[in-house]
């Protein structure tokens, strides 16, 4: 096996790591203590080309294999766990379904603003009764002649609300056959009567990142407006989230190679007793616990993602790997913090927001408890 990145993927690892450090990093802590999303930013990030990587250059893609991408989000990840949010969430959740189940009707209407950083889309899956059992989803759509009516509401939303968001793709139920609910996922374009978007505020993390919540009060689509076909609301959904994890894991990823490098550089500089507490064995040996996790969730993420590139079932490993790098961006930020001490707890210092943006990894795009009931099923019990 070849563990070496190929030229064009080590190239995109540092032009990224350039662009996070010069652009975001002098911006990072101000936009998390305003909560103050960053169009700015975002639409630099579409001019790097790191919107719509993975798609081909004929809907405005730059038609680069999966891995080049969680790069991508690893390494911003590794300054903003807000900004890699942004990106993740776009590019998976949301150009993600209108690419692999659009027609191409819908791909060349969308796709191409979408890839150039001058518009975001979003991916209405959860609802206040419905997270981890997204079969509990009660928005309902029902065709009315040439049209679909929606109603309903969506919550914890990301890239949902901003001027930027063009519009959603939504998951709803749309008939019920013996007491089981039949899920059509439908596009809703920004504009819609009866659409409404509200960004929710007050986060502990991922301060700016846009997260939204969505409401349908007999929302009018047109009949066109159809992902997919009806009934395939279900697959559309499990299969956007098994590509979906691998760019939370790589979320994770670079917030512990973050938090890593913010202790490892912070202890260098720490003294006490007269030399740097680098020094002192027990925090030597917490590095090298945290050195030793990153490689093995890298390891890991990067083989299912070649699984992916390859056409490969890629389902067990993208879950594995987002339980692991989610988790170990938890352990490596705690560890970090108490290398830090008392400055660790200071907003003075990244690691507080490292240690705030990591919570949520163990959350979104399906549990830690999620995740292991899907890998306890890959295995067979």
């Amino acid at each position: 096996m070849n563990f070496e990145l190929t030229e064009d993927q080590q190239m995109i690892r540092d032009s990224v790591r350039d662009f996070a450090e010069r652009e975001i990093k002098p911006r990072a802590k101000e936009l998390d203590e305003k909560a103050e999303f960053s169009p700015e930013l975002t639409s630099m990030m579409g001019e790097l080309g790191l919107f719509g990587m993975y798609l081909p250059e004929e809907y405005g893609g730059q038609g680069m294999d999966y891995l080049s991408y969680i790069i991508a989000v690893e390494e911003i990840a590794r300054i903003d766990g807000s900004q890699a949010a942004t990106l993740a969430a776009h590019n998976s959740l949301g150009i993600g379904p209108l690419y692999y189940y659009g027609n191409e009707e819908q791909k060349q209407k969308y796709l191409p603003k979408l890839c150039t950083g001058e518009a975001l889309w979003g991916f209405g899956l959860t609802e206040p009764d419905a997270g981890s059992d997204s079969r509990g989803s009660k928005t309902k759509a029902h065709l009315e002649g040439d049209e679909w009516v929606i109603n309903g509401s969506k919550i914890f939303i990301t890239n949902g609300s901003v001027d930027m968001s063009i519009g959603s793709t939504v998951q709803a139920v749309t008939d019920e056959v013996d007491g089981k609910k039949i899920f059509t996922c439908i596009i809703v374009d920004k504009d819609t009567p009866g659409f409404k978007r509200a960004g929710m505020h007050g986060k502990m993390m991922w301060r700016a990142s846009d997260t939204a919540e969505l409401y349908f009060d007999d929302c009018r689509v047109p009949k066109d407006n159809l992902l997919g076909e009806i009934g395939e609301g279900s697959h559309i959904m499990l299969s956007t989230l098994d590509s979906g994890r691998l760019s939370i894991a790589a979320m994770g990823l670079g917030c512990a190679q973050g938090a890593y490098e913010l202790a490892f550089n912070y202890a260098q500089e720490r003294k006490q007793f007269g030399k740097p507490i680098i020094k002192f064995q027990v925090n030597a040996f917490k590095l090298a616990d945290m050195a030793t996790k990153i490689e093995l969730g890298r390891n890991l993420l990067y083989k299912a993602c070649w699984l992916k590139d390859n056409d490969k079932p890629f389902g067990k490993e993208s879950a594995m790997a987002k339980l692991y790098c989610s988790e170990i961006a938890r352990e490596v930020a705690d560890e970090a913090v108490q290398i830090h001490g008392g400055y660790g707890l200071m907003k003075d210092y990244d690691i507080e927001r490292f240690y705030r943006d990591q919570r949520l990894l163990q959350i979104g795009e399906g549990t830690s408890e999620i995740q292991r009931l899907v890998i306890s099923r890959h295995i067979g019990c």
